[in-house]
């Protein structure tokens, strides 16, 4: 059967990607350049993302807030490592309203007296913000975390990965102590980790960032990295200390136990729509999308099949009963999600438009179905159909799509295991990064596992020659003796090099 997705994944990746996203209905270019329209069985997949960390966050002891999308341009300023790294990413608001000139178009008027940021993360505002609300040890910690959007100026936009406009959720929280606030940066990181693995069926590694890959004034930034399927690496998450330079930018200062004034000790933490994009990315194939079941709108799509009139109220009345069923029924803890497609259209039309939707589990159910109390069952992870009976289906229905996203994660693991290399020599490495086909250019790599000295200069050499980075510095390294795969010189465990979305 002809695939969905043309090109195929093998031909053209990034375009491959673009055409999935198209394909399975998620989103589509807006009229403003970068910024995407997210339609609803995207932002079904959000919905689900966000209600579910939503739970994990509040487990955790975290409060959700909101705070300004705008963001006087003096207090960007306060932090010099934070607005040199944001600089060139920021759009600015200059003024307030528009006035009709003579040549009858609308022309801004009424300069703001200080420009405004528009928000491309919140640490500066909400620094602003705890500074007003800390007074004494006997106010921290602060737990708080927002569901937002942001704007960053993109140069060379992609849906869900790249945008000028994406939705996220930022958390911030401050401390009395150095070892609380570090805690607290390692416990969010963890939490995207099991996540990840746990919703997402991605297997990513956590880590710590290099210096020059960290978080514009961050002391320390932790991460974890997802392998797709063109073997590059996508920054799923990050969690940053930030030490006390936003409490000393913003004046975050209280009474400590001691009776003395001391600088807070803060994080902030986050992941975005970018985890739709690392999901497709992963999961997906030539004929669409596919779902790992705990994140999707809809576990189950019942298809009725109606080929005469005289059958369609029978059909559609069994199909509604069936949904009932299964809506009664509990996939980890929440309503077994189901969706009847009442559409009258064909039963292979329809069967298909789900197919690139990625829905975990397609039923179909016509007039010989009900004769015989049968259902035609299809898993999107794998080809083909079962006839089960009905009772037999709604019985085994959960663990049906709990097998769904363990047959997920467990083949995603499998290709990232397959292209990460334990690489010694410089020699080796370089080969590893370089093309072996010039038609395709970007099949090739995936994850080194390699000794670094530490210097900064090496990792530049490395990325400047082969666009290649340090993805992070694996919480599970083990202490090893090594030379760097660069200088040659002393080192002491390994990182991960990877090409990067």
């Amino acid at each position: 059967m002809k695939s969905a997705v043309s090109p195929r994944r093998e031909e053209d990746f990034p375009e491959w990607y673009q055409q999935v996203v198209k394909v399975a209905d998620l989103a589509e270019n807006s009229d403003v350049r970068g910024c995407m329209v997210i339609k609803p069985w995207g932002y079904g997949l959000w919905e689900c993302i966000q209600r579910q960390l939503d739970f994990l966050f509040k487990e955790t002891g975290h409060k959700n807030a909101y705070f300004p999308l705008f963001i006087p341009l003096s207090y960007m300023e306060k932090e010099a490592g934070h607005v040199e790294g944001f600089a060139k990413e920021c759009a600015v608001v200059t003024h307030h309203r528009l006035e009709a000139g003579d040549d009858g178009k609308l022309h801004p008027a009424g300069e703001l007296s200080e420009p405004l940021v528009v928000r491309p993360t919140s640490e500066t505002i909400i620094g602003a913000t705890y500074a007003k609300w800390v007074q004494s040890y006997r106010d921290l910690p602060i737990l708080i975390n927002q569901w937002a959007n942001v704007v960053r100026w993109e140069m060379r936009p992609r849906l869900f990965l790249r945008t000028t406009e994406f939705l996220w959720q930022e958390g911030h929280t401050a401390h009395e102590t150095e070892q609380e606030a570090l805690e607290e940066t390692e416990r969010m990181i963890r939490v995207y980790e099991a996540f990840a693995r746990d919703h997402l069926a991605l297997p990513v590694i956590a880590g710590e960032k290099s210096e020059s890959e960290r978080f514009p004034g961050a002391v320390k930034t932790f991460t974890i990295e997802a392998m797709v399927q063109d073997r590059k690496a996508i920054q799923a998450g990050t969690s940053h200390f930030l030490g006390q330079n936003f409490s000393r930018a913003s004046g975050i200062r209280f009474l400590s136990r001691q009776g003395a004034q001391e600088l807070a000790w803060t994080t902030s933490w986050g992941v975005s729509t970018r985890l739709i994009g690392t999901v497709i990315m992963t999961h997906a194939d030539d004929d669409g999308m596919i779902i790992p079941p705990r994140i999707a709108p809809a576990h189950v799509v019942i298809l009725p099949i109606c080929p005469k009139p005289e059958t369609r109220d029978a059909v559609l009345a069994a199909a509604e009963a069936l949904r009932k069923r299964l809506a009664a029924l509990a996939f980890h803890g929440a309503p077994l999600g189901v969706e009847v497609d009442r559409r009258d259209i064909g039963g292979g039309v329809k069967n298909w438009d789900w197919i690139k939707k990625g829905a975990p589990v397609r039923i179909e159910l016509g007039p010989r179905d009900l004769e015989n109390g049968t259902l035609a069952v299809s898993r999107r992870d794998r080809a083909g159909k079962e006839f089960l009976q009905t009772d037999a289906f709604v019985e085994q229905a959960p663990a049906i799509l709990q097998s769904i996203q363990d047959a997920l994660y467990a083949k995603a693991l499998a290709w990232r295991d397959e292209h990460t290399r334990v690489i010694d020599s410089r020699e080796d490495f370089r080969a590893f990064f370089t093309p072996g086909n010039p038609a395709k250019p970007e099949i090739h790599g995936g994850f080194a596992k390699t000794h670094w000295c530490g210097a900064r200069a090496c990792e530049e050499r490395i990325k400047n020659d082969l666009k290649v980075t340090i993805r992070c510095i694996p919480f599970d390294a083990v202490q090893e003796a090594g030379r760097c795969v660069e200088c040659g010189e002393p080192s002491g465990r390994r990182v991960i090099f990877a090409k990067s979305y």
